[in-house]
C-alpha cells in the first residue's frame, strides 16, 4: 500500500509521470529488443512492446512542446550563476542551461517536420537537437565527476583538518551529495551512449546499437533517475518532519 501510495504521489507532478514514462518505455525496449532478437517463438510480442516503446517516446516528445516556459524561467533565475561559488562549475552551468534551451525548439521544428506540419528537412533538426543533449550530457558528465571529485578531497584530506571540525550530519551530507553526483555522472553517461547512437552513422558508433542495448542504456539511467528522485523526496520528508 505505502509503495501504491508513493507512485501515486510521483504521478501528481509532470516530472514523476515523465520519469515513469521514460522508465516504462526503455523497459518495453530492453525486453522487446531481447525477445526479438534471442526468442523467435515470442517475435510478436518483442515487436508488440517495441512498439509500445516508441509510442511511449512519441508521447514524452509531445509533453516537451511545453517546456520551453519552465526551462526559459530556471535559465533566467540562474543567469550567470553569481551565487555559485566555484567559477567552473559556474561556467559550465551557463553552457548547459544554453543548450537545453536551445534543445527543445530544434526538436519542436524536428517534430512538426515528421508531422508534417512544417516542410522543412527533419533528420536534419533530429540531429541538432541531438548534438545539443549530447553537449548538455557532456556538461553534465565533466559537471558530476568535478564536484564528486572536489567532495571526495574534501572529506579524505589527508590532514583532516577540515572534516573533523565538521558536525556529523554534514558530513553525512557532504557524502551523499557526493554519491549524488557518481548516480548523476552515471545516468548521463548511459544517456550520452544511446545520443551518439542516435546520431547519422559514421559518427563514432552511430546507428550501431541493437534496439535492446538502447533500452539497457535508457533503462540504467531513468532507474537511476527515479532512484534519486525517491532519495531527495524522502530526504525532503526527513527534514520537515
Amino acid at each position: 500500500m505505502a509503495l501504491l501510495n508513493s507512485l501515486a504521489s510521483s504521478l501528481e507532478s509532470y516530472r514523476g509521470r515523465d520519469r515513469l514514462i521514460r522508465t516504462l518505455g526503455y523497459c518495453c525496449q530492453l525486453v522487446g529488443g531481447v525477445l526479438v532478437e534471442q526468442c523467435p517463438s515470442r517475435s510478436e510480442m518483442g515487436r508488440r512492446l517495441l512498439v509500445v516503446s516508441a509510442q511511449l517516446s512519441h508521447c514524452r516528445t509531445v509533453l516537451r512542446l511545453f517546456d520551453d516556459p519552465a526551462m526559459f524561467v530556471y535559465t533566467k533565475q540562474y543567469g550567470l550563476g553569481t551565487e555559485e561559488e566555484d567559477i567552473f562549475i559556474r561556467l559550465l552551468s551557463v553552457l548547459s542551461n544554453m543548450a537545453d534551451q536551445l534543445y527543445y525548439p530544434c526538436e519542436h521544428v524536428a517534430w512538426a517536420a515528421d508531422a508534417k506540419v512544417l516542410q522543412v528537412d527533419a533528420a536534419r533538426w533530429w540531429t541538432l537537437s541531438t548534438a545539443l543533449w549530447i553537449l548538455s550530457l557532456l556538461l553534465g558528465v565533466v559537471r558530476s565527476l568535478w564536484t564528486a571529485l572536489k567532495l571526495r578531497q574534501m572529506l579524505r584530506s589527508p590532514t583532516g583538518a577540515f572534516t573533523s571540525q565538521l558536525p556529523r550530519s554534514k558530513r553525512r551530507a557532504m557524502e551523499a551529495r557526493m554519491w549524488s553526483e557518481v548516480l548523476t555522472l552515471l545516468s548521463n553517461l548511459a544517456d550520452l551512449a544511446n545520443a551518439v547512437h542516435w546520431l547519422p552513422r559514421g559518427v563514432l558508433w552511430a546507428g550501431h546499437f541493437p534496439p535492446w542495448l538502447v533500452g539497457l542504456m535508457g533503462t540504467i539511467s531513468s532507474l537511476l533517475s527515479m532512484y534519486q528522485a525517491a532519495r531527495a523526496g524522502g530526504t525532503a520528508e526527513a527534514d520537515s518532519s
